[in-house]
């Protein structure tokens, strides 16, 4: 049954009462929905256990864990409508991450919640601890994780206040870490579909039916990654409108590609905010024109991620991503470093077992 814009937007709750958890679906050996982390079912089968208390890992230091995550970039540093919440300050093998993960109930669903830059925007794109942002979203049991970004367009056609939904990216940053892999242990994941088509499915459909009328939401498109700070030059805006691009930020694409090491789905809910620097008819953009379009957003971008992880939580979409590592360990276990071992055991026991060196 769909969910209309009315249904999907947050509301607050009465005072005693309590928001209901929603529940995943039932197991049924051999016809799981979600990914497991054990390699048998069993009694700690993640699908036989709600999203909010499955069992935790050493490496997380808490039992809590929840299967949506939403990283929240420039105007959106806080969710609202996030309920019950409680901070989690996650130390992880790749530093600490941005700022501590706020976890709760979004529309009765559990949700952890992060700010990209910092509660403060003190984290420039370049600087971001983007490894140690999905190690400690994948230590809460982050499964499905939604990015809500600020992007300007290169198509008249994508409006300020409009919303896409990307299937692609093209790689213009320089220099950043993006990946978990080295030291001793080589490992090559796919990326020729860098976002999850199952999620993002989803999230358009959110978008659908909460984004506010008379502004637009767009299926599919490329999302160009550029390095930043500073916004692109006219010459550089035209080149990528030339390339077919659509839209151009400058943080998603790092975190998809960790994000497929980590075996996370992840979409992309690209916030246009302006024209970059190529419309004639506009004014180039600035941080000023940015935050105002953004705090325009905020409310449907609350609604929209609210819809979506009730449609999560009531039939996890089966996602490419949640396998991604399956073929791509290249070192056998036992010749790669201890050190490096222990790093990437969140994300390797299933494959090669708990590291307990």
């Amino acid at each position: 049954m769909g969910i209309t814009a009315n249904m999907a937007r947050p509301q607050r709750k009465a005072p005693g009462k309590e928001t209901p958890v929603r529940r995943l679906p039932s197991c049924t050996l051999g016809m799981h929905r979600i990914p497991h982390d054990r390699p048998v079912c069993g009694a700690y089968c993640s699908v036989h256990l709600s999203m909010e208390a499955m069992i935790g890992t050493p490496e997380s230091g808490t039992t809590e864990q929840y299967a949506v995550g939403v990283i929240g970039g420039t105007g959106l540093y806080a969710m609202d409508a996030l309920g019950d919440t409680r901070e989690h300050r996650i130390s992880t093998p790749f530093g600490e991450p941005s700022d501590a993960l706020v976890s709760g109930t979004l529309a009765g669903v559990p949700v952890v919640f992060l700010a990209r830059h910092g509660r403060h925007h003190q984290f420039l794109p370049s600087e971001i601890p983007y490894r140690a942002n999905i190690w400690a979203m994948r230590s809460l049991g982050v499964r499905y994780l939604v990015s809500c970004s600020a992007v300007g367009s290169l198509r008249k056609s994508m409006a300020p206040r409009d919303m896409v939904i990307p299937h692609q990216f093209i790689d213009r940053t320089r220099g950043r870490a993006t990946t978990f892999f080295g030291d001793g242990c080589v490992g090559h994941v796919g990326f020729g579909q860098p976002l999850c088509l199952a999620l993002s499915d989803l999230l358009w459909r959110s978008a659908e039916a909460c984004i506010p009328e008379g502004r637009s939401v767009h299926r599919g498109g490329t999302y160009i990654c550029m390095e930043g700070p500073a916004f692109s030059t006219r010459a550089e805006s035209e080149l990528y409108r030339s390339w077919q691009a659509d839209i151009i930020g400058m943080t998603n694409l790092t975190e998809a590609k960790l994000a497929m090491e980590a075996e996370i789905a992840y979409a992309s809910l690209s916030m246009v905010t302006d024209y970059d620097c190529w419309n004639d008819d506009h004014e180039s953009v600035n941080a000023e024109m940015i935050v105002g379009h953004l705090r325009a957003n905020a409310t449907a971008a609350q609604a929209i991620v609210a819809d979506l992880v009730e449609k999560v939580a009531a039939d996890p979409p089966a996602s490419d991503a949640h396998d991604a590592l399956r073929y791509g360990l290249l070192t056998p276990a036992d010749a790669v470093p201890v050190e490096t071992r222990r790093r990437l055991d969140l994300f390797t026991s299933k494959y090669w077992g708990s590291f307990t060196g």
